[in-house]
């Protein structure tokens, strides 16, 4: 039988999860210290929950579930995988009336797409998200972008850049190249999504190709016309736009100077207004997170999605979020040769030097893991120099041999594979000699 991992997928070896891990807890440290809290949700939902969401490329992407018995058979399907975990998100806040507004959450979970696998995207993968529900506060969209730059700068990311627009804007934009109902609308921003991949020409020809006329298309360009700066690009915004795109360059400039006092660095964060996030249900600010090296394209993004949640209740819910792409995040990490060297999980090992002594390894082994010290006892083979090769490969720092003497005296030798340096003390006093030395 020939093995294989099913397409866009991976196994995580122990050095991976290590390092994996390690990076989670960056981002886990930096999502609780600006108050979110932890929320989890079912791997799979309702088919009607997910469906008409995610807009007309989202929605092939979904993984569908079979109907059980016969309803399988003809290929009818009730359920799905979990495409994000922003319409779960609005799925609890319909079902979750007594929860407190604004609420923070955080969710770090895995969420699949039938997508074409590539590097730094896949099919399984991890996404680290906060949302802010209940408030229309142009500073809870500040906080997202606060958290993001946040994260990145921990991670150790020095070049990225912030990227700034609001569904507002496109939208009269879409006007101007001859949008004229929601579903045209739609058509325009998929093609404008597509322009870092494509270019300004691609974008034209897909335009053209979608029913918009060359001379509508250009208008809009014109609106998108390059200016010095941020402040220069949204005034320029305001006198091109109508008032719905007015009020996007607004709300825009708020959450963008409340950003900077939150810390945000100004030569991370840009206003871009040909930025259009292809997800239906954002209705506000989005923005997305880039690195210029290696170009595997977002590592993260969000934005403001106040009718979400009214989809599934008769409760108008606003709420704002941010995603971080945490394999594209590991895959920019590994190949710049950011990852942290992973710790070993243990600490120490403790020898079987001989049947005899088997009692009094599982006796220290015991004791020094009461102590809090993370311990492995060998259970190999049991020659000595295996034992303490096994201890050097593992990275482990400390070697507890129970040989016979020690055992019969009732201590052990505490061996530091650091330093090489070496001393007989009781388990009790070896915990403590860890513990202190770390």
């Amino acid at each position: 039988m020939s093995v294989h991992l099913a397409k866009g997928t991976r196994d995580f070896l122990p050095a991976d999860m290590l390092a994996r891990r390690q990076v989670v807890d960056v981002v886990r440290d930096v999502f609780e210290r600006f108050g979110f809290e932890p929320l989890d949700t079912p791997v799979f939902e309702r088919i009607e929950t997910l469906t008409g969401k995610y807009g007309e490329e989202g929605e092939k992407l979904i993984f569908k579930i079979l109907r059980r018995g016969k309803g399988g058979e003809t290929g009818a399907c009730d359920q799905a995988l979990r495409y994000d975990l922003t319409v779960p998100l609005a799925r609890v806040l319909a079902m979750n009336a007594q929860l407190r507004m604004p609420f923070k959450r955080y969710q770090i979970a895995k969420v699949w797409r039938a997508d074409r696998p590539q590097k730094g995207r896949f099919r399984e993968f991890f996404q680290c998200d906060v949302d802010v529900a209940g408030t229309t506060s142009p500073l809870a969209d500040a906080e997202c972008l606060a958290v993001l730059y946040t994260a990145l700068s921990e991670l150790g990311f020095a070049e990225f850049t912030i990227r700034l627009n609001d569904r507002r804007i496109l939208t009269d934009l879409a006007a101007a190249a001859g949008a004229e109902d929601s579903k045209s609308e739609t058509s325009f921003l998929i093609a404008l999504d597509k322009l870092d991949k494509v270019g300004r020409a691609g974008v034209d020809k897909e335009l053209i190709g979608r029913g918009f006329e060359a001379d509508a298309i250009e208008k809009a360009w014109k609106v998108l016309a390059p200016q010095e700066n941020d402040d220069a690009t949204l005034d320029y915004l305001a006198s091109q736009l109508g008032e719905r795109g007015q009020e996007g360059v607004s709300f825009l400039r708020q959450v963008r100077d409340a950003a900077l006092a939150l810390g945000v660095d100004s030569a991370r964060l840009t206003v871009d207004p040909t930025l259009a996030r292809g997800l239906d249900y954002y209705t506000g600010p989005v923005f997305e997170a880039v690195v210029q090296e290696p170009n595997v394209g977002s590592i993260a993004g969000g934005g403001r999605y106040d009718g979400l949640v009214g989809v599934f209740s008769k409760r108008d819910i606003p709420a704002v979020g941010v995603s971080l792409g945490l394999e594209r995040i590991i895959t920019v990490m590994k190949e710049l040769g950011m990852l942290p060297e992973p710790a070993p999980v243990a600490e120490a090992l403790v020898t079987v030097f001989a049947a005899e002594q088997t009692p009094a390894s599982l006796k220290t082994a015991s004791a020094l893991r009461a102590a809090g010290v993370r311990t492995e006892l060998y259970s190999g083979d049991g020659r000595f120099k295996n034992q303490f090769k096994h201890a050097n490969a593992r990275g482990y720092r400390w070697l507890v041999v129970v040989g016979p003497d020690e055992a019969e005296q009732g201590v052990v030798m505490l061996k530091d594979l650091a330093s090489g340096t070496q001393e007989k003390l009781t388990a009790t006093d070896a915990a403590a000699a860890i513990v202190s030395a770390r």
